[in-house]
């Protein structure tokens, strides 16, 4: 008799742990399109804790929110997933260029975290960014770019700030110039579908063109010394300026040569590739959870 009372004692426990649970949140409009959902992943906290913003990779093609937030919950911060737009999307709906569509959204609905502060018993101030290759390269626009917050709207939303606290990313794109990117590895070939073109060749026939754009939307062209720390995370071969490598799209390259911008103005960056271990962080989440919790 005991031991079953005892049994039902710790399932009772046990329930009531999960009930004490923060609810989880899926599938959270923050815009009209039906790709402008978010998850919440609340971590367990009495006062307001930090988050992580998710925001997956697939080339601004594809792809999805889904992730484990366990690492960042076991230590108190909060994770909020998206899914946005893909350029695709964008075209549809007559964005110019489509690349406006994927970045624009992450945006807002950085913003409509930041909305959700009081409610979600968030920290808007300590808000870090994390994401691979398109993920990571919209992560680091948004940790570079000037606060696109709209004090005048009407929309209180759009009144919120973009600005980070940090970033940490894996494979960032950092910049969209083909020019650039022929000239740090000769074989690069990505990214025309961002201006709605379509191939890589067509891009640089039409660079001046389109030159506003790709200033607008390469994180490289709006670093300055007000930035955030930034962790880069880069795996392939080592890298070498100039060279051509396996998977230039990816390359570390572009991490060395985003670190030199960087430490040129002044912004605190760490970056970890081949031939570049870091004695402390070994990954993306490492970094956050220290920064964050700082």
């Amino acid at each position: 008799m005991n031991r079953i009372v005892l049994l039902a004692g710790l399932f009772l426990i046990t329930l009531q742990s999960r009930a004490d649970e923060p609810k989880q949140l899926t599938d959270v409009a923050y815009g009209k399109h039906p790709r402008n959902v978010l998850d919440f992943y609340p971590a367990k906290s009495d006062k307001p804790t930090p988050v992580v913003l998710y925001i997956h990779g697939g080339g601004w093609r594809g792809g999805d929110k889904k992730t484990n937030p366990n690492p960042f919950l076991d230590k108190g911060i909060s994770v909020v997933a998206i899914n946005y737009r893909y350029t695709q999307n964008g075209e549809e709906d007559n964005v110019v260029p489509p690349v406006k569509a994927p970045l624009g959204d992450a945006a807002y609905a950085l913003q409509f975290v930041r909305s959700k502060a009081a409610a979600w018993n968030l920290d808007k101030q300590r808000i870090g960014a994390t994401g691979g290759s398109a993920g990571a390269c919209t992560s680091l626009w948004l940790a570079f770019h000037d606060d696109m917050a709209d004090p005048q709207s009407e929309d209180p939303i759009a009144r919120e700030s973009t600005r980070l606290y940090c970033a940490a990313v894996n494979g960032a794109q950092v910049s969209l110039d083909p020019k650039e990117l022929r000239e740090w590895m000769p074989n690069y070939g990505y990214g025309a579908h961002a201006f709605g073109l379509p191939n890589f060749q067509s891009l640089i026939d039409n660079r001046e063109k389109v030159l506003d754009w790709i200033k607008e939307y390469s994180p490289i062209e709006h670093v300055t010394k007000d930035d955030p720390p930034i962790a880069l995370f880069y795996g392939g071969e080592e890298p070498v300026v100039g060279a051509s490598p396996k998977d230039p799209t990816h390359s570390g390259i572009m991490g060395v040569k985003l670190e030199e911008r960087l430490k040129a103005t002044g912004v605190d960056v760490v970056l970890v590739c081949p031939g570049r271990p870091h004695p402390q962080y070994k990954n993306a989440t490492e970094y956050l959870i220290d920064r964050l919790l700082k």
